[in-house]
């Protein structure tokens, strides 16, 4: 029996409570991420988000702390260039914003059983999808700044034959259909486009491939370091010997490289969904692993001809620049939650990383962000029409 919305909302509130416990006490006010806010930030959006939503939006209740409503409402998306520029000090103490929390989570339990059902599934999404935000964001601490959980190791290597996958002429199912739960403004509407015969890769491209297009002189990904002759991964915890039969972590623009290198593309948003029809999750999604596993890590012999790990171990890049679909309306209750985003400068990824949660593995969810945003957990996979 699935958790009411309301005990979902309380329940994930353990993943991300869990998340900031990996952060010592003294780098709350650390910027990981030069694009993005301080960690101290997170430690109060989530809850200001869901009071701004379920208490003051849906049942217009008064503020108790209107400043606190305000300072952490809204995360940031900055283009390149123009970085968030703010001190530590312009910040409240981490006492004070966890006595704001506190107090918001008790009124909102008083509350929640009155709130619409939509609403409190936005919220439980909104949490999720910090969760993985979170992770990202923490990946790029320092590791003497955060503390390793026990769970925090890699599978072993895996036999890996790269080989591309036939998918016949038809239409791709995009969108969510109104009343099939919950769904993002920028999910409606459904509807089919027709996709022409192509051929995609069976699996995502592992660091071992991307490895020859960087001695060829490719760029060198992100997560990657290099002491003397030898390559290595830099994970969530520590670093390690680079695995090559893992997938690549690169960006958009990295992906697109490695593509004409080899005289491919990526393939569009519609022609992901006709080759993940059907797709099982990996079993490296919904927080089970910190770091990616072997591309092969998944395969059976039920498989059959399709590809691997459509879904999970590293959100897929598509050729797809973010935008609505036909019929697109912002929802009301957060208007800004898309559109700001159509701007020609955001493209598409499907199917989910090890951060991403169950919920949000859906076939119709986008996520999207700069094709030059390098912190994600963004593989890639390749097409030949």
């Amino acid at each position: 029996m699935h958790a009411s919305p309301v005990h979902e909302l309380q329940n994930v509130r353990r993943i991300t409570d869990e998340l900031f416990q990996l952060v010592r006490a003294d780098s709350f006010y650390e910027r990981p991420v030069p694009e993005r806010h301080r960690i101290v930030f997170y430690l109060g959006h989530m809850e200001a988000f869901d009071w701004n939503l379920l208490a003051r939006y849906a049942l217009d209740l008064p503020a108790f702390h209107p400043s606190f409503d305000r300072l952490f409402a809204f995360g940031i998306d900055p283009a390149a260039g123009d970085l968030p520029d703010d001190q530590p000090s312009d910040w409240p103490g981490i006492a004070e914003v966890e006595a704001y929390n506190r107090c918001t989570r008790k009124e909102l339990d008083n509350i929640l059983a009155e709130a619409p059902v939509p609403l409190i599934e936005a919220a439980i999404e909104h949490r999720l999808m910090h969760a993985e935000t979170l992770a990202y964001i923490f990946h790029q601490l320092p590791y003497e700044r955060k503390a390793a959980p026990e769970d925090a190791a890699m599978l072993a290597p895996c036999v890996t034959k790269p080989r591309m996958l036939e998918i016949p002429p038809g239409d791709a199912e995009l969108g969510v259909c109104s009343g099939a739960g919950f769904g993002w403004d920028n999910e409606y509407q459904a509807h089919r486009v027709p996709v022409p015969a192509f051929s995609v890769g069976k699996y995502k491209v592992t660091n071992a491939e991307y490895l020859q297009f960087v001695r060829a002189g490719g760029p060198l990904p992100f997560f990657w370091s290099q002491h003397g002759n030898a390559w290595f991964y830099r994970g969530m915890f520590s670093e390690t010997p680079l695995p090559l039969d893992c997938p690549v972590y690169v960006t958009h623009q990295q992906a697109e490289e490695y593509a004409g290198w080899r005289g491919m593309a990526l393939p569009t948003e519609a022609q992901f969904h006709r080759a993940a029809a059907g797709s099982l999750p990996s079993s490296n999604t919904d927080f089970r692993y910190w770091d990616p596993i072997p591309v092969a890590a998944d395969d059976r012999p039920d498989l059959g001809g399709k590809p691997a790990q459509m879904i999970g171990n590293g959100w897929e890049w598509t050729s797809t620049v973010f935008g609505p679909f036909p019929g697109f309306q912002a929802f009301p209750f957060y208007s800004n939650y898309s559109e700001p985003f159509f701007d020609g400068q955001h493209f598409v990824l499907k199917g989910g990383s090890p951060r991403t949660a169950a919920r949000l593995l859906r076939p119709s969810f986008r996520n999207w962000f700069r094709p030059a945003y390098p912190y994600i957990y963004a593989t890639f996979r390749l097409v030949q029409s």
